[in-house]
């Protein structure tokens, strides 16, 4: 077999496309997009409509070849798809799972009676016919090599039913699927949702297209029932009778972009990096400062496509995040110099001349993977802190949502961490708010609120705070960044949402620390959790303790000035008020079972 990777084709219903129609369309998208397009050798299109009618000899049903990996074994496989998952995604696009229709599984289901869809009445119900099938695509499969699987309507769920049951040696590098009726409980065959609760060992990613008018798809995607995948919404026809067929959805761009992907990889060029830099690996300032940039061009860049929004906001936000780019570089540069530390070529191509009104202020490129336990942290404090400090822009929500998904798709991580982010963000301002309603983005509540707590703690938060990095690289970060700023300010949030023991919760039980202050450091804490629990990854085991240590320190507090205070002193008040965040913290964890007296193995599951 070659090593370029051969497409295998799995048709529908119907007489199988003899003229193979499909590959003439698909081939004029390719090269409408620059690829090249498919050769004969390149392309497997199995023929098995009459298999469909029951008119070949009786074979067993061909065995699972791809077996269920160990719990580890599992973890790392789900983890290494998300992050391939992720790649397609920032490659083609927004996942769009669809709304379903209004009776439409009924419609669905009804269809496998009609005399037309007999063959796939008869794959779903006869054994054999469906035994017979799948060996007759089995027959035509390399015993090794790279394979492209894509399944139009039926296709598609003989596809699913194929791909753990193909030689162990063939790696399938992509696999689409197209007008795809697999949501449907009617096509669960052989109980495939269990089948595929996880991605198989020999699946690098999956996408599935779903057209609007088609009603196969129902209106809606896949990732109800196999929520690893991703599913975009094409628009390839109107009328129902054509919105199914898989010519048009070969015509789409963005289904031959997927499969061009696949086949040939991606047709964007990397940008040559500036001869001023060293290509160094990033320390953690450097990667933080990288990474919340990344996120202020794309919410730039959803500012600048919404026509609807002010071109004052876009204008404000452009020449603020263009100022705090050249301060952000010029600070780093200035740190390296003095620890005689060479610069990043991808930090050093960012540099600009800022007095220059018409020079060009280059965009940082793609963010580079994280695991999920290290996007954790970072993500909840991006998420949550102004990015382009000193300046106040508000942006809508819903743009800083719709980047932070961009964001986490570049990352390999999959969109669905960026909006998980926001999602545990929400939960814990609803947590801690007590209905007070408690917004979420509030320039400034931590940034003054974090240098008083580093004033008040002698700077023991930073010692008793490891985080992802260490206290020592935190603690000389900040001593050559400062507090404030955006690196800075990112620094010390990011330090406070991973420090515990008594030095922490001695600096946010002080007066100096106002209670927004407060419920900022607690709020972002428990909106990390949560994220861990959306994620299923395992809970920081500190938490629960820093928890408690804060509790014992606000109490301790209270009771120091009540016994001389006025009743209703404003200190009091604001002390109750940090009392009651934190109570509301703990009963969350102690509602979700992650106080560590009820901690087991069956508490984590993987991811």
């Amino acid at each position: 077999m070659s090593k370029k990777p051969v497409l295998l084709f799995l048709h529908g219903v119907g007489d199988g496309d003899p003229n193979d129609k499909w590959r003439a369309h698909l081939n004029d998208s390719l090269l409408r997009l620059g690829y090249p397009e498919l050769d004969l050798e390149q392309v497997l299109a199995p023929k098995f409509a009459h298999a469909l009618k029951g008119l070949d000899d009786s074979v067993p049903v061909p065995p699972l070849t791809i077996k269920q990996p160990s719990r580890d074994a599992a973890r790392t496989n789900r983890r290494e798809f998300e992050r391939r998952m992720g790649s397609v995604e920032f490659h083609l696009g927004r996942h769009n799972a669809g709304k379903g229709t209004w009776l439409g599984d009924t419609l669905v289901n009804a269809t496998v009676g009609f005399p037309f869809f007999k063959q796939a009445d008869n794959y779903l119900h006869n054994p054999a016919i469906r035994a017979n099938v799948l060996q007759r695509i089995l027959d035509q499969v390399p015993t090794s090599g790279q394979v492209v699987l894509v399944g139009h309507s039926l296709g598609s769920v003989i596809a699913a039913d194929l791909v753990r049951r193909l030689p162990a040696t063939v790696e399938v590098v992509g696999m689409v699927t197209l007008g795809s009726p697999l949501a449907s409980g009617k096509f669960n065959v052989d109980d495939l949702r269990k089948t595929l609760k996880e991605p198989p060992t020999n699946l690098s990613w999956w996408v599935n297209f779903w057209n609007a008018n088609d009603p196969v798809s129902a209106h809606r995607g896949l990732t109800s029932v196999f929520p690893w995948i991703i599913d975009f919404r094409t628009h390839t026809a109107v009328l129902p009778h054509s919105a199914h067929y898989a010519t048009g959805y070969l015509g789409d761009d963005a289904v031959a972009s997927a499969i061009g992907y696949a086949m040939f990889g991606s047709l964007s060029r990397e940008i040559v990096l500036s001869e001023t830099g060293f290509d160094i690996p990033l320390d953690y300032p450097e990667q933080l400062t990288l990474l919340a940039l990344r996120y202020a061009y794309l919410i730039k860049d959803q500012l600048a496509g919404d026509k609807k929004l002010s071109g004052d906001l876009l204008d404000r936000y452009a020449g603020a995040l263009r100022n705090v780019q050249a301060t952000a570089v010029e600070a780093i540069r200035k740190r390296n110099h003095d620890e005689n530390r060479p610069m990043p070529a991808a930090i050093a191509r960012l540099a600009f001349d800022l007095s220059d009104p018409q020079a060009l202020a280059p965009e940082p490129m793609p963010s580079r993977h994280f695991s999920k336990d290290e996007a954790v942290v970072l993500l909840t404090v991006l998420a949550a802190e102004n990015i382009i400090k000193p300046f106040e822009i508000s942006v809508p929500k819903e743009k800083l949502q719709v980047a932070l998904r961009d964001l986490t798709a570049e990352m390999g991580l999959t969109s669905q961490f960026g909006a998980d982010v926001f999602a545990a963000a929400k939960t814990a301002q609803e947590t801690l708010g007590g209905g007070r309603g408690i917004n979420w983005i509030k320039w400034g509540a931590l940034g003054a609120g974090a240098a008083a707590i580093l004033l008040a703690t002698g700077g023991l938060a930073l010692a008793a705070a490891p985080g992802l990095v260490g206290a020592a690289v935190i603690t000389s970060a900040l001593a050559s960044f400062g507090p404030g700023g955006m690196i800075g300010g990112l620094l010390t949030a990011g330090t406070l949402v991973t420090a515990g023991g008594g030095g922490v919760a001695y600096g946010l039980a002080s007066p100096g620390t106002s209670a927004e202050a407060f419920e900022a450091v607690v709020e972002r804490r428990l909106a990390a959790e949560i994220l861990r629990e959306r994620q299923h990854l395992d809970p920081d085991p500190t938490a629960w303790s820093t928890f408690t240590d804060i509790e014992r320190a606000v109490r301790r507090e209270s009771e120091r000035l009540d016994e001389f205070s006025d009743e209703g002193s404003p200190a009091l008040k604001e002390l109750k008020r940090k009392i009651e965040a934190v109570e509301r913290a703990l009963k969350y964890l102690r509602d979700k079972e992650l106080e560590p007296a009820l901690l087991s193995e069956d508490s984590y599951s993987a991811v």
